[in-house]
């Protein structure tokens, strides 16, 4: 569902630049929201959310899709942990629909959807793994990495039950904005797939976007 924001970018507390093949790693506090942007278009961004109090309770993507009876995320989706307590809603998505179901990239999965040489090629999960490495102060081991979601990503499910990998329905300048029910950490990679049709086999940088409680 098509929903614009009636947020200014003038009252915003925090603006960030995610350069392809990055990671961020930030906590936001109940009552914030958080603006993803694509900035050029089609960028995958890989997200992880957790309880900041408490990270193994974390983002759910079956309780959530369950609790909302749809398989797509967009504007009036409550993301729930895996406790099934409210974490996040989507407020306003200009993007249309986001996946939660395909995961994330790894270089497992690069060897078994595309090629054995692809196996080296640097994937989401290794963004997580060095974000978790890196920024010890927030506790997170590899365990840790559960149910994410993939804003902007196209997976269209099959009459049939299975998933593909698409061409994108975003567009440069296209945005998703989250409203924290808890206080929250996230863990962002900004998708650096080449191999996936979603991005047009380009991967560009992604912005995010901070307003405090109103």
């Amino acid at each position: 569902m098509i929903k614009e924001s009636g947020l200014s970018i003038d009252a915003a507390r925090q603006r960030t630049v995610i350069n392809s093949g990055d990671y961020f790693f930030q906590t936001m506090k109940e009552g914030e929201t958080l603006r993803i942007v694509d900035l050029e278009g089609n960028q995958a961004a890989d997200v992880l959310f957790f309880n900041a109090e408490d990270p193994s309770e974390r983002y759910s993507m079956s309780d959530t899709l369950r609790e909302q009876a749809a398989i797509y995320l967009t504007a009036g989706t409550m993301l729930k942990t895996n406790l099934n307590r409210d974490l996040l809603e989507i407020v306003a998505d200009t993007c249309g629909r986001h996946d939660t179901l395909g995961g994330a990239c790894a270089t497992e999965s690069n060897t078994v959807r595309y090629d054995l040489e692809k196996r080296g090629m640097h994937a989401c999960r290794d963004s997580w793994m060095l974000a978790i490495g890196e920024r010890e102060e927030f506790g997170l081991s590899k365990e840790d990495i559960g149910h994410n979601i993939n804003f902007f990503m196209n997976v269209p499910v099959t009459p049939d039950g299975g998933l593909q990998f698409a061409d994108g329905i975003s567009a440069p300048g296209k945005y998703v904005e989250l409203k924290a029910k808890m206080d929250t950490l996230i863990l962002i990679s900004n998708c650096p797939q080449l191999n996936n049709p979603c991005n047009a086999y380009n991967p560009t940088p992604i912005e995010v976007v901070f307003w405090p409680e109103a």
